[in-house]
């Protein structure tokens, strides 16, 4: 049995689908999609660097939302394509811990540089005397740094716990990409730790950042109403309602992926109530 444990070094992804008359045509639309996605978050990125006058806090932001954006991008669908075409569609266990890790990286990134963002159109709207002073280089350049380095550490949690458990029931991974909760129902180790973990954290990062996007953007809504001019109302409402469906968009697919699922795990709150038993 010891010895089973220790046979599965590579994963099968069942991809998106196993019809063959299916794969080139959604190869060329995925493809289309990413191709698309890189071209419009890179050529937004180097407009602001080359562009002095988009030298300002918004677009600072924008673009480091952007180069997220495309690290998220990057780190599925390159080898979502391939598998697509590819009949082995394997996977090795280090890859697909390296590939969690950077979508993970990426999407917590992205969290707190939306909060980022509301806090700096809610600075911009309601105090724009003293935005300039409030919203220095400085605080941008550290605000943005905080960002990335939690981003980098929050992921790094879940995969060292991913080396507690070994895989001996199967190889096949029922997703188009290495993502950890698929792992757990093929893991032959216990994996409600794991689950907790990944439950309790997601809970904290989404609850906590969701929060500050709405309290932000509430703010921002009474000053709204409040001004005389309506053009310079709808202005700034269009730019946060856009900013705003993102945010519903991005949170809603992050709740589906890890909140929900610990919800329905008997394990999970199994182990959650012991916790706070204690």
């Amino acid at each position: 049995m010891e010895a089973n444990k220790t046979l599965v070094t590579e994963f099968v992804l069942t991809g998106l689908t196993d019809l063959p008359g299916l794969q080139v045509p959604l190869f060329l639309v995925f493809l289309v999609i990413y191709l698309t996605t890189m071209v419009g978050n890179l050529g937004l990125i180097f407009l602001i660097w080359k562009d002095p006058h988009l030298h300002t806090p918004m677009y600072l932001f924008l673009g480091s939302l952007a180069f997220a954006d495309a690290c998220s991008s990057s780190s599925v669908t390159p080898k979502m394509l391939v598998n697509t075409i590819d009949k082995s569609q394997m996977i090795p266990l280090l890859e697909c811990m390296v590939q969690y890790y950077f979508f993970g990286f990426s999407a917590t990134t992205e969290c707190f540089l939306l909060v980022v963002m509301a806090y700096d159109r809610y600075v911009a709207i309601c105090n724009p005397l003293l935005y300039p002073v409030v919203m220095s280089n400085r605080l941008c350049t550290w605000l943005i740094s905080v960002s990335y380095v939690l981003g980098f550490l929050h992921p790094m949690i879940h995969v060292g716990l991913l080396f507690r458990l070994s895989f001996c029931r199967s190889n096949i991974i029922h997703h188009f990409y290495c993502e950890i909760m698929p792992l757990f129902t093929i893991s032959c180790t216990d994996p409600s730790i794991n689950a907790l973990v990944i439950f309790i954290f997601s809970t904290f990062i989404q609850a906590f950042t969701f929060m500050a996007i709405i309290v932000s953007y509430t703010g921002v809504l009474f000053v709204i109403l409040k001004k005389r001019s309506e053009k310079g109302s709808n202005k700034a409402f269009s730019t946060c309602s856009a900013h705003l469906f993102s945010v519903f968009l991005f949170y809603g697919t992050l709740f589906f992926m890890y909140v929900r699922p610990g919800l329905r795990n008997k394990e999970v709150l199994g182990a959650l109530r012991k916790m706070i038993n204690k």
